[in-house]
């Protein structure tokens, strides 16, 4: 299964990528902003999105809202990340559909069981 990453800072994107790679997930593809991996998800079918919240230009929030709003994506599992668990945020990634929220910093553990939380077939 293909997951893409997504955060504006290449040091998280890379600690991700080998979080995943711990886990068993080694197809991997990256993307520096909300709207380069909206292009990516266009362009070829990903099994996961694992997004940060906080980027410029186009935040992983706005990313949601995209794939929530598009036909061909919005059954695709998304998971948040940030590092601010303000209950207003969680709130608003509900409500715009995330499938589950990492605050930073987090483990491999952690990650398994949040992607075995959204993805079918999986236990949680």
């Amino acid at each position: 299964m293909k997951v893409l990453v997504v955060d504006d800072y290449s040091t998280m994107r890379r600690i991700i990528r080998n979080l995943l790679g711990q886990i068993g997930y080694t197809d991997v593809e990256e993307a520096d902003n909300g709207d380069s991996a909206f292009e990516k998800l266009k362009a070829e079918p990903f099994g996961l999105v694992i997004s940060d919240w906080n980027m410029e230009p186009v935040s992983g929030y706005e990313l949601l809202q995209r794939v929530r709003a598009d036909d061909t994506l919005k059954s695709t599992p998304f998971i948040m990340v940030t590092a601010e668990s303000k209950t207003e945020n969680v709130i608003a990634a509900k409500k715009a559909g995330v499938d589950n929220y990492i605050v930073k910093p987090f483990n491999a553990a952690t990650l398994e069981a949040k992607i075995n939380s959204v993805l079918p077939g999986k236990a949680a």
